[in-house]
């Protein structure tokens, strides 16, 4: 015990010599999402059934971190009246793409997987985009002005091509551009 004790002690001492200590944002932020824009860098977390919704925080060296307000302010953005303690908002991805920021998670509570974007994230995020591919955990890739969704809704991983303003480039996002099974669990 006494040399337990003084392993914590000692790896506490060395994070202090670095300048920063974990977690570098004390209290309740799970599930962080980190973009870079520049040289700046933003951070979001899960809210869960909490208004407002996903906390946006702010840092230019991943240590100093300041929240400079939330994602999902108004209740046209974050509707939790069906949200018990296991509902609302999980694991929100946050990316920059082209000057603009895009912030994807799920609303257990409600509709499942939306996005919101800004060009400025210390001011207001736009409306939902409603998506209508399922599964939980949905994050977005950019690539040669393309914009691809990523998420699980089934036994596989999706990747689909979508339009980040509107929501899936077809009616049915089962049958999109592009609708390729990454992964795919052998055990079932």
């Amino acid at each position: 015990m006494l040399f337990l004790g003084l392993a914590l002690s000692l790896s506490c001492f060395s994070q202090n010599r670095q300048g920063y200590q974990n977690p570098v944002i004390p209290g309740f932020h799970p599930d962080p999402s980190v973009c870079r824009a520049g040289d700046d860098f933003y951070l979001v977390n899960s809210s869960f059934q909490y208004f407002p919704g996903v906390p946006l925080f702010h840092s230019k060296d991943l240590i100093n971190w300041e929240q400079i307000g939330h994602c999902l302010t108004r209740p046209s953005q974050l509707p939790l009246h069906d949200a018990g303690p296991w509902g609302g908002i999980y694991a929100p991805t946050i990316r920059y793409n082209d000057g603009t920021f895009y912030m994807i998670t799920t609303n257990v509570s409600d509709k499942g997987n939306f996005l919101v974007h800004t060009t400025d994230p210390r001011g207001e995020w736009s409306e939902p985009v409603w998506l209508k591919q399922g599964g939980i955990d949905p994050s977005l890739y950019f690539e040669d002005g393309k914009c691809y969704l990523v998420s699980n809704p089934g036994v596989g991983i999706y990747l689909c091509e979508i339009n980040p303003k509107t929501g899936p480039i077809f009616q049915c996002c089962c049958r999109p551009m592009i609708s390729t099974i990454c992964w795919h669990n052998s055990l079932t």
